[in-house]
């Protein structure tokens, strides 16, 4: 019967060829260790013999896969679900298609996902990388390879790979003032690992803002957790610890702001008249918390818009001498009713 028809493997390839599977895999994944003459043989026999996995003969002959890859840190997020919409919309306009993974927050899984993007000819990869991630040598092969890398919003400094995100320093610094205005003058700092410099730089904008306002800076009133919901209960018990409460929060994200806002107000702390509070990203759920919470509006959407418009511009100059080039897009002071002490 027709449906019955055994399925074309590695083994059947390297039989008919007299060569190892070993070589023939090697060949249909372009290794470099294996001749032009034996990759093209090999291409030619698994196309001929019905190989279900044949784009590889396409991909060799064209060099063009006409598929970008994705690595996000995680698919749970409203930014990055407005981000990779925008992604695919500038992508398919263009003919390209995406390949998503994630590296759920871990260096280790961030390499194993770039790996197989690498396995896959991906003809480009967009990043934004993963939280404890303190190199990015598990994208040199694509830079040798002149493969496009663009970093966008967690970004990673370097000359051959532009990257896009907001002037987190500006944003951290102005929510911070805006805390200070309200009148706070013990303000906590909730944020994550300093080795992405999105937090870095937020953290660097927010003792700025303390200092440019006569105000000492405590390393006590600084949390670093990974930012997520149970970081934010967790920060919360810590606050609740401190010896003298603080009168002000700045979570480096809306998330972790809004669980530990919930859990400081179930131990009866009044926000903002106790605790005023912002975030950063403009989450939906920040219109859904009460009080709604101050927060930091930038657009994924549109950064996803800008990043899939730059690969494309990198594709198309791909045998020109690039130089990467930073795109820093606008972000916007949102104030709700979680930090307004004064009305």
């Amino acid at each position: 019967m027709p449906g019955d028809e055994k399925e074309i493997t590695i083994y059947d390839i390297a039989n008919k060829l007299n060569i190892s599977a070993a070589t023939v895999s090697r060949a249909l994944n372009d290794h470099p260790r294996v001749s032009k003459k034996t990759k093209k043989l090999v291409v030619k026999t698994a196309a001929d013999m019905g190989y279900r996995s044949n784009s590889f003969a396409s991909s060799l002959r064209t060099k063009n896969s006409n598929i970008i890859g994705l690595i996000v840190p995680r698919l749970n997020s409203n930014f990055m679900a407005d981000a990779i919409a925008g992604i695919e919309k500038g992508l398919s306009n263009n003919h390209y298609n995406l390949i998503i993974s994630q590296s759920l927050e871990t260096m280790k899984k961030e390499i194993n996902n770039a790996n197989a993007m690498l396995v896959n000819r991906v003809d480009g990869l967009l990043v934004s990388l993963a939280y404890d991630t303190n190199n990015i040598d598990h994208f040199e092969p694509f830079i040798k390879r002149n493969i496009p890398v663009i970093f966008f919003d967690r970004v990673f400094e370097h000359d051959k790979c532009p990257q896009i995100y907001i002037d987190n320093f500006k944003a951290a610094y102005e929510i911070t003032t805006h805390l200070i205005k309200q009148g706070c003058k013990r303000i906590v700092h909730i944020t994550a690992n300093q080795l992405r410099k999105v937090y870095a730089e937020r953290y660097e904008g927010y003792k700025k803002a303390l200092e440019d306002n006569n105000i000492w800076f405590d390393q006590d009133l600084v949390i670093i957790n990974d930012l997520s919901s149970t970081a934010g209960i967790a920060s919360a018990e810590q606050i609740l610890r401190m010896t003298m409460l603080p009168d002000g929060v700045f979570s480096a994200n809306d998330n972790c702001a809004i669980s530990c806002m919930q859990t400081l107000k179930k131990q009866g702390i009044q926000i903002p008249a106790d605790i005023a509070f912002a975030g950063f990203n403009n989450d939906p759920s920040a219109c859904v918390i009460e009080p709604n919470l101050t927060t930091v509006n930038y657009k994924g959407y549109e950064m996803g818009e800008v990043a899939a418009k730059l690969m494309i511009d990198q594709l198309i100059n791909k045998n020109e001498l690039r130089h990467a080039h930073s795109l820093v897009l606008r972000s916007e002071m949102i104030v709700r009713d979680s930090s307004l002490r004064i009305k």
